[in-house]
């Protein structure tokens, strides 16, 4: 205030000087000593930090589970679920394409879905809709539910209407186990159709954050003459459409390189239209996908990802997926135990190395996403699983960070709960997430290192490329005037001024195409010359930033042009050129 008297003591200069001296590195110190203590860095840290919940045992079957199981997470500092919601064809839900499970859950009006969301948003914890993409049933007593797809297109239907995955030998189940899974075909285009709803009405119906796939692949279990190359994919209309589409009249093998390649765009085709349909639908959600990482990384190959077990074996292309944008966030199923440096009693190989490799690959090969390491807490004792936490949350050697940790599973917390620890010991679940949960929050005698690797609360990861888009996306079928799908056509998105090709992509068997992670701008969207159809063929498109432009491509099927649409009998889709089919047949019958 202006004009009070001064109470204070005139300081001497030099008094003064020393003083501030003091105050200044006192300053310095508190700061240095703030910056270089992680556990108050940690307090503000963004990590994605999750749990696989499984649905073959405890979970979301009725209110109490879900409440212990959010409780569960919240006390080790984990902010999202990943929540099994669809094993074989069914759904832990009331509001989806798949039938509500006949598992134990609790009766309606109960939802799984729905209490596990309600109860971890509440908590500040997200939940993502995990569902397996291909398995279809696995019991030799049929689903109760009639609508069930295993009811609807299993063995006993014949024709297109079986959607049945089928191995080289005519094999329909992935072992002679009377467990064993029967599976989808990802190249039957009603079966991948139905796939992709799947994840969709649980996107349309549900306030998930996420959808997450699982086996989002082609099964196991190659022939053993064969094992480096997968055997299934042969059910006859699959077969079919990769003849028409190559020309080809024999029955390729396994190991063919364009059958292989074929049957891996299958699966890239239900990745793709699940990611831009969802963003259609609900823009912010998280699409992930648990991928495969069998035996040693690609740095076992000379660095070649088209040599390793996944790519060969499994036909997914995950890193393909990551290069164009068709996923959020990469979760490599890193499943590996700390504990194995050789060959041994419980041991197969240096899978602590493999960890390493598989790690360095996926964080190296982001693209414009982000991945976040899967690890498998079943596996592994608690030390093992913490010093693995730290080695996912670790930049690579090329200065690359992934997101975050995924620990399989709540359910079974370390090789105790699961008894395949090595010396071999039992205890409860709950008894190994209490010890899981001090190792990962409290300081113990399982981590050595401070603060402890989830010492304190953690935000999840912003994406940028959907909270502030730069780019946008294209999506639309290519049709006949009769409105029946052409499958496997050439669709070019061309620069509107120059004519030159921007993109290419070819129709799966519903006629859909889709491109992602366009700049803004105007396009023009072509299905160059096809002895299959005639027409103009093209549609312009306008992209905006986070959006999805929509186009449709109607053509005249050759031999067709000024019919009317036939009443009944249409096919599904247009086959791809047949060298050996007559022209003449209408809408590309043959």
């Amino acid at each position: 205030m202006s004009g009070a008297p001064s109470h204070h003591r005139r300081i001497p200069r030099r008094r003064f000087l020393m003083r501030r001296a003091f105050a200044l590195l006192l300053a310095l110190a508190i700061v240095v000593s703030m910056g270089s203590a992680p556990h108050a860095a940690r307090a503000s840290t963004s990590e994605f930090r999750a749990l696989w919940v499984d649905a073959f045992g405890e979970g979301i079957f009725n209110d109490a589970e879900a409440t212990k199981l959010v409780d569960a997470a919240k006390a080790a500092n984990i902010n999202a679920l990943v929540v099994q919601v669809g094993r074989r064809g069914d759904c832990f839900c009331n509001r989806a394409d798949m039938p509500r499970t006949q598992a134990g859950i609790a009766p309606r009006p109960y939802d799984p879905l729905d209490a596990i969301i309600a109860k971890a948003h509440a908590a500040g914890i997200q939940v993502h809709a995990w569902i397996i993409t291909t398995a279809l049933w696995n019991s030799s007593v049929a689903p109760l539910d009639p609508s069930h797809a295993f009811n609807q297109h299993g063995p006993s239907k014949t024709g297109s209407d079986n959607w049945l995955g089928v191995r080289y030998d005519g094999a329909l189940r992935e072992s002679p186990s009377s467990a064993a899974n029967w599976f989808f075909d990802p190249g039957h285009p009603d079966a991948a159709n139905y796939i992709a709803e799947m994840y969709l009405s649980v996107a349309r119906n549900y306030a998930i954050d996420g959808l997450n796939f699982d086996r989002v692949r082609y099964p196991d279990l190659p022939l053993p003459a064969l094992p480096a190359d997968n055997a299934w994919g042969y059910n006859p209309v699959a077969l079919d459409r990769f003849q028409a589409a190559t020309g080809r009249v024999d029955r390729p093998l396994p190991n063919d390189p364009q059958w292989s390649q074929w049957r891996r765009d299958q699966i890239t085709n239900i990745v793709r239209k699940v990611y831009v349909e969802t963003h259609a639908i609900k823009p912010y959600l998280r699409i992930s996908a648990d991928t495969i990482t069998y035996g040693d990384g690609p740095q076992a190959y000379g660095g070649d990802w088209t040599q390793t077990r996944p790519y060969r074996e499994t036909l997914q292309d995950w890193r393909g997926w990551m290069q164009e944008g068709i996923l959020d966030t990469n979760i490599p199923m890193n499943y590996k135990r700390e504990h194995c440096t050789a060959t041994g009693p419980g041991c197969f190989g240096n899978q602590r190395a493999w960890y390493m490799n598989w790690n360095e690959f996926a964080k190296d090969n982001q693209y414009s996403r982000s991945t976040t390491i899967g690890a498998a807490i079943y596996l592994n004792a608690i030390e093992g699983s913490v010093t693995q936490v730290r080695k996912a949350l670790a930049p690579s050697a090329a200065g690359n960070s992934g997101i975050g940790w995924v620990g399989y599973s709540y359910r079974t917390p370390d090789c105790r709960t699961n008894s395949s620890c090595n010396p071999p010991g039992f205890r409860s679940g709950d008894a190994s997430r209490a010890e899981l949960t001090r190792a990962l929050t409290q300081p113990s005698e399982y981590d050595t290192v401070l603060p402890p690797v989830f010492a304190a609360p953690a935000t999840v990861p912003d994406m940028p490329w959907k909270s502030a888009p730069t780019r946008g996306h294209v999506a639309g079928t290519v049709t006949t005037n009769t409105g029946v799908a052409i499958d496997q056509i050439l669709v070019q998105v061309r620069d509107p001024e120059t004519d030159a090709v921007i993109a290419s992509r070819i129709t799966d068997g519903s006629g859909y195409f889709a491109f992602v992670d366009l700049v803004p701008g105007k396009y023009k969207v072509f299905v160059p010359d096809d002895a299959r159809v005639t027409g103009k063929r093209v549609a312009h498109a306008t992209v905006v930033a986070g959006g999805v432009a929509r186009v449709s491509i109607t053509a005249f099927a050759k031999g067709a042009e000024g019919k009317r649409p036939p009443k009944d009998g249409t096919p599904t889709f247009v086959p791809a050129e047949d060298p050996n089919a007559a022209e003449d047949l209408p809408n590309g019958e043959r």
